[in-house]
């Protein structure tokens, strides 16, 4: 999640974060021997004042420890953890205190938190915080992320920040994912469940066909209807919607043509951060006062440009002296801290140019990967890797990134040499293998939207329909679903081949597999 501190501002947008919610007052248990004691003798000699305090923190330590209540491993909606106890003290420091007596406390209003962590189990005692306190306050009243939002006068982004800050820190229990895979993915040697449930959305937002470049592998030079602000904001909208639903988080990867040439980038890149949404730029070099201002509302996940090669042929796919500006460019975005991947299309004229690229990128990006050429649009006048030849590319490549850890596996045929292998397998594609319309969507400036943005696979109208909608239409089931040509891989989960490569050969996607497919 975006990164940031509203504590300042919480403090005096909600005064009353700063109470013990009602709801929790049940959750602080009644047994207060020594506290009870104590309390009724105040100023005997040698007690220190804030030792009733003290008292009722270690009794509430003691019945988390002897009777510690059941945390569920599995709620509907945002729940408070039922091991967690919340104390309003007279004084400041004092889980500090417990830690280091050298600390002093010091008198003043205060809460403790004392909690069993959900997935350590461990107890943990320490002063709430104004986020802690708002947090627990919007889930034991079911306040809506909206209206707490509205009501603040801060943006949805920073209430979801604070929810998931209070995951973090062990005091909410978060719904699981409702993005899965059908039960029929589980049948092979796959099991780890993390490759069945997806925690973000994706949406591949090409926001304007505008760029300010003219490649020769370009897949889609189409003239589509220029998108409005009010468009974009009901996009946005409907993505925030979708993923309330499904209890996911939510990445918007703004894409284009070029994305900040379309004129209200600014703007929509701002509407996306105020929701809550992470953000990420797949685009061309820019220049630096438009990147600060990008970064002046949100830091992206990341900054993805792309090279097909080393100079001569990058230039002659992607323009005169593109090479050196991209180069200066991922400079650039190194020394303002922006994670730096940089992609590339494999064809048969520059897979002997990829190694010695990656090389040269090393310390230059933080990821670098590739995607196999998909046949459509200008791309089509390009020549394929010969299937035959793919999987000792593979292997070579593997062997490379041993001693290159920014080289990355996104192609999900890497997964099959590594099961042939008997190694680990990885996330693939998307994290989930091929993620059409699974993990992933893409959205184009008139609205249409597809499973795959690298071949025409239409599933609905953002315009004319929700995301939810048109997530769960037969279209799009019909993509998640995959090829029945890869039903019996005992991978499929983490590969399901590349669909666009599949379509440029004239396969059939929904019954054959893909084409540089080595399984036997």
């Amino acid at each position: 999640m975006p990164q940031s501190d509203p504590s300042a501002e919480l403090q005096h947008k909600y005064p009353a974060s700063m109470t013990v919610v009602p709801e929790l007052e049940n959750l602080m248990g009644e047994e207060r021997v020594l506290s009870a004691f104590l309390a009724k003798n105040p100023g005997d000699d040698g007690i220190p004042p804030y030792l009733v305090d003290l008292a009722r923190i270690e009794e509430s330590r003691y019945r988390l420890l002897t009777a510690p209540p059941a945390i569920p491993s599995s709620v509907p909606d945002w729940t408070i953890n039922p091991a967690i106890e919340l104390l309003a003290v007279n004084w400041s420091n004092l889980p500090a205190f417990m830690a280091d007596q050298n600390v002093e406390p010091t008198p003043g209003a205060a809460h403790v938190l004392v909690l069993i962590r959900p997935v350590s189990g461990n107890i943990e005692i320490r002063d709430a915080d104004a986020d802690d306190l708002l947090a627990l306050k919007i889930v034991a009243e079911d306040m809506d992320p909206v209206s707490a939002a509205a009501e603040g006068g801060i943006s949805v982004g920073n209430i979801r920040q604070l929810l998931s800050r209070g995951e973090q820190r062990g005091l909410l229990l978060s719904p699981p994912s409702r993005i899965r895979r059908p039960p029929d993915f589980s049948a092979g040697e796959i099991s780890n469940p993390a490759y069945f449930s997806a925690p973000v959305f994706t949406l591949q937002w090409h926001i304007t066909q505008a760029c300010d470049l003219n490649c020769r592998h370009c897949y889609d030079r189409s003239d589509r209807e220029t998108m409005t602000v009010p468009q974009a904001l009901q996009v946005l909208d409907t993505l925030f919607d979708f993923c309330d639903r499904h209890h996911v988080y939510g990445q918007v990867s703004f894409s284009g043509g070029n994305p900040m040439l379309y004129p209200h980038f600014n703007r929509i890149y701002k509407e996306a951060a105020d929701r809550g949404f992470m953000t990420a730029i797949i685009g061309n070099p820019m220049p630096l006062r438009r990147v600060e201002e990008m970064l002046s509302i949100q830091a992206p996940e990341f900054y993805q440009v792309s090279l097909e090669g080393m100079g001569d042929h990058n230039d002659y796919i992607r323009g005169p002296k593109h090479f050196e500006r991209t180069i200066d460019f991922l400079e650039v975005l190194g020394g303002l801290g922006v994670y730096r991947i940089v992609m590339l299309t494999l064809t048969r004229d520059n897979m002997d140019q990829v190694l010695e690229l990656a090389e040269f990128l090393k310390g230059r990006v933080e990821l670098f990967t590739f995607n196999r050429l998909a046949s459509m649009g200008e791309g089509a006048k390009l020549s394929s890797v010969p299937p035959e030849l793919y999987p000792e590319f593979l292997s070579d490549y593997m062997a490379a990134a041993k001693s290159n850890t920014s080289m990355g596996f996104k192609d999900n045929l890497f997964n099959l040499l590594r099961w042939q292998r008997g190694d680990p397998v990885g996330g693939g594609c998307t994290g989930f293998g091929c993620g059409a319309a699974f993990n992933f969507a893409s959205v184009l400036p008139d609205g249409e939207v597809h499973a795959c943005r690298k071949m025409p696979s239409w599933v609905g109208n953002i315009y004319e329909q929700s995301l939810n909608d048109i997530y769960h239409g037969s279209l799009a089931r019909k993509y998640r679903n995959g090829s029945s040509g890869c039903r019996e891989c005992p991978i499929r989960p983490v590969c399901g081949g590349c669909i666009s490569v599949g379509y440029g050969f004239g396969r059939d996607i929904f019954h054959e597999s893909d084409p540089y497919c080595f399984f036997i």
